[in-house]
């Protein structure tokens, strides 16, 4: 029942003690900021790794040649390991009930020329099924298809950047850009959430890159996408049943690690959720030390305050109020503080990673945020301890004897 005499003592009690009163909602407040910055910027911190690797489709393995370090099988160490067609339709067919798709990729980088515009740029030689591993967004035209690699087409997807750089306002679609002396038209336009570096990429069909390479079939590298319903356990399998399928397949040692490398993008994620999830914890643990510090200041100014009042309870049992009324009268106090400056740093502390939004992102913590049922979470932790931490000065006020109370100094 709502007792209006009670409330206008505590707002006397309060307006008399500015300074008490402004020190206890200060710690409680700042208790509850701290914490809700803390865990948002865990947060914030999750979101870059995440953001780092969804990039790309997760569920791929990166395959890449490399050098031998033992003989074997008569070949002699610090052989050069060659990827080539026949690679990719070895595997396509040997695991055919585990992969959903795989490209090849090549590298080639020189100058692109369109009129008397001219920059240095990075051409990636791929299939179709490429635009799924790099999650590639067309904006304008198309990209590479299947009638391009039979053909051997010399068609291009540029990057939004290319466009910018050699084309400024005019649309590139069926335009012809020379690349390292070769004439290619091009057929789309790409953006890409990796940044910049990868929309300054130009997209060629394999087949022609390998024909303009005066006819061969090397690829650089394999990028094969698993099945998603392999999941991670069925994702380690098949990198480790593909690693021994190439070893054997180019006469590689079981035991030469450094032949044949494949990033397992799925393993990779694991590992750095699991890492962001440790420093979230972290930063948790931190932020509920902060909390229990806010209690435990909290407490010692209750004690301080209780101490201070010590006499004026005293008169209060002298002409008749009972212990259960002290009680009630010094823990509606500590609630009140506690919730409205634990509600009003809760709102700073929303309002202040509201606004930081990418102001952090050099420091790898992009849109740090807290959900509003963890902050109230927080909140309402933090009010409950504080009403312990008034109720047990209460409670102890409550037993002094009048007499023992007015003699107090």
């Amino acid at each position: 029942m709502f007792d209006k005499e009670s409330w206008q003592e505590i707002f006397e009690t309060i307006k008399k003690n500015k300074l008490r009163t402004f020190l206890s909602g200060f710690t409680v407040a700042l208790g509850i900021f701290i914490f809700i910055i803390l865990f948002g910027m865990g947060n914030g911190l999750k979101n870059t790794f995440q953001e780092f690797f969804l990039d790309d489709a997760t569920n791929v393995l990166f395959i890449h040649p490399g050098r031998t370090t033992i003989p074997y099988k008569g070949f002699k160490a610090n052989r050069q390991i060659e990827f080539k067609n026949s690679d990719l339709e070895n595997i396509k067919e040997n695991f055919k009930f585990y992969i959903e798709y795989i490209t090849p990729r090549i590298y080639v980088g020189g100058i692109v020329r369109y009129g008397l515009e001219s920059n240095s740029y990075q051409m990636r030689a791929v299939a179709p099924s490429h635009q799924h591993a790099e999650k590639t967004i067309i904006m304008k035209g198309r990209y590479i298809n299947e009638n391009d690699i039979t053909h051997k087409a010399k068609v291009a997807v540029i990057g939004r950047l290319v466009k910018q750089d050699l084309f400024k306002k005019e649309n590139p679609i069926g335009k012809f850009i020379d690349i390292r002396g070769n004439l290619f038209k091009v057929v789309g336009v790409f953006q890409d959430d990796g940044g910049d570096n990868e929309e300054r990429s130009i997209y060629l069909p394999y087949t022609t890159q390998q024909l303009i390479s005066k006819g061969t079939d090397n690829v650089n590298m394999m990028i094969v996408a698993f099945r998603k319903e392999l999941g991670y356990v069925g994702g380690i399998a098949l990198e480790k049943a593909i690693n021994d399928y190439l070893k054997e397949e180019k006469n590689i040692a079981p035991f030469d690690n450094s032949a044949v490398f494949i990033n397992n993008v799925s393993s990779d994620l694991k590992e750095a959720q699991g890492f962001a999830g440790v420093l979230q914890l972290i930063v948790t643990f931190v932020g509920m030390g902060t909390l229990i510090a806010g209690i435990i200041g909290i407490s010692n100014i209750m004690v301080f305050v209780v101490k201070e009042r010590t006499k004026e309870l005293g008169i209060r049992k002298a002409i008749g109020a009972t212990p259960r009324s002290v009680i009630k009268m010094i823990l509606q106090e500590a609630i009140f503080i506690t919730t409205i400056s634990g509600i009003i740093g809760l709102f700073i502390g929303v309002f202040v990673l509201n606004n930081l939004g990418l102001k952090l992102e050099p420091y790898f913590i992009k849109n740090p945020y807290i959900s509003l049922t963890t902050a109230i979470f927080a909140t309402c932790i933090l009010i409950i301890f504080g009403s312990i931490a008034g109720y047990v000065p209460a409670k102890r006020a409550a037993k002094i004897k009048p007499v023992i109370a007015l003699r107090d100094e």
